[in-house]
């Protein structure tokens, strides 16, 4: 397996936040992969401490619009992307992930059984009840960074959106109760030709400046 570094940085280099999106659907085989992205990303421990929301409906899209500051995003972009993180992590989140684990690779649970007991020790009873949406959190922005740079990859636009209120996106989505809470949100799609910041130059600090060695 191999790629193109060139190519990879010129897609880096040609995302941006897209501030206005074009009425134009994204491909289903795009999507699909775009999907995948999200189901392949890497979490500590291999929880997966999420529920990665795909908002089609647009009807709710626009209620969802009120309570993101009205922006243009939220129902112009062709997909809305919803991160929420579990609101607690039990012993039975991990038997849910042991119990995958036996099923994909056939490890016998007794030799699952120190992996277990360290996860438990340390998400399970090892954090307080804020920590552990702290630490979830994270992971959630692991899963938004990988969506992005897939996206740019494939020449698909994206912007995440962290101008919303997530108490009331909880609301609109009927999240309460289901051990799920909204962080963020990414809309994707494609830029709209009159959209003036896909012309500004990128500011970033110098990678020598960024990206140290010692």
């Amino acid at each position: 397996m191999s790629s193109n570094p060139a190519t990879v940085s010129q897609a880096l280099h040609w995302r941006y936040a897209t501030k206005k999106f074009a009425p134009r659907a994204i491909p289903d085989a795009t999507w699909a992969m775009l999907r995948e992205s999200l189901a392949l990303t890497p979490s500590s421990y291999n929880l997966q401490p999420w529920k990665l929301i795909a908002v089609e409906n647009s009807a709710v899209r626009e209620r969802l619009q009120t309570h993101s500051w009205n922006q243009g995003q939220i129902t112009g972009a062709s997909h809305l992307v919803v991160f929420a993180r579990r609101t607690e992590i039990t012993e039975a989140d991990v038997d849910r992930l042991t119990q995958q684990i036996t099923n994909v690779r056939g490890t016998p649970p007794e030799k699952l059984a120190a992996y277990r007991q360290m996860m438990v020790s340390g998400i399970v009873k090892g954090k307080g009840a804020q920590a552990q949406k702290d630490w979830a959190s994270c992971q959630l922005y692991i899963a938004l960074g990988q969506l992005m740079a897939v996206a740019a990859v494939l020449a698909i636009d994206t912007c995440p959106l962290e101008g919303i209120d997530p108490a009331k996106y909880d609301e609109v989505l009927d999240l309460k109760a289901t051990g799920y809470e909204t962080v963020v949100a990414c809309a994707l799609g494609y830029r709209s030709a009159d959209d003036h910041y896909a012309l500004a130059k990128k500011v970033r600090f110098a990678t020598d400046e960024v990206v140290t060695k010692v």
